[in-house]
């Protein structure tokens, strides 16, 4: 909730998250969040729309909700991509208020800080991706490097 998230919508995906399987069905989620189906189609819905949870179809055709380590990856490259687009459409801005206003000088300035930013997170995302695929209390370069003591 502290990021912005309603209640009910943190509350699925803290129960998403705490699942073994990274995985439930909306009635599961209901079950556990002793809510109605409705509420947790809406959290779904707008969890979905920010790349947070992917839906999968099971073997019995129903629809399970799943949290993995790759989501968070591609929810940053998201909100980056989202970033662009406030870049281009203040630039866009700069364009029609001519270069020379101080409104234009503001777009221009919101628009390189954005583009500074969705670069920088870009760039980490990138190099911190592997984290998500590491087991805890190890590090990428424990399986790649030979010990020093056996070199």
């Amino acid at each position: 909730m502290a990021s912005g998230l309603t209640k009910m919508t943190a509350r699925v995906l803290t129960c998403l998250f705490t699942t073994d399987a990274g995985s439930l069905t909306a009635s599961q989620l209901a079950q556990r969040l002793q809510v109605s189906p409705a509420s947790i189609s809406k959290a779904i819905a707008f969890l979905e729309s920010q790349s947070l949870v992917r839906r999968e179809r099971d073997e019995r055709r129903r629809d399970r909700y799943v949290v993995d380590d790759e989501l968070f990856y591609q929810a940053t490259i998201a909100s980056a991509r989202a970033n662009d687009q406030l870049v281009e459409t203040a630039r866009q801005g700069v364009a029609i208020l001519g270069p020379h206003t101080p409104a234009a000088t503001r777009l221009e300035n919101i628009a390189r800080f954005l583009d500074f930013i969705s670069e920088s997170i870009t760039r980490a995302a990138e190099q911190a991706r592997e984290v998500l695929h590491t087991k805890p209390g190890t590090t990428s370069n424990d399986t790649a490097q030979p010990s020093p003591d056996h070199g």
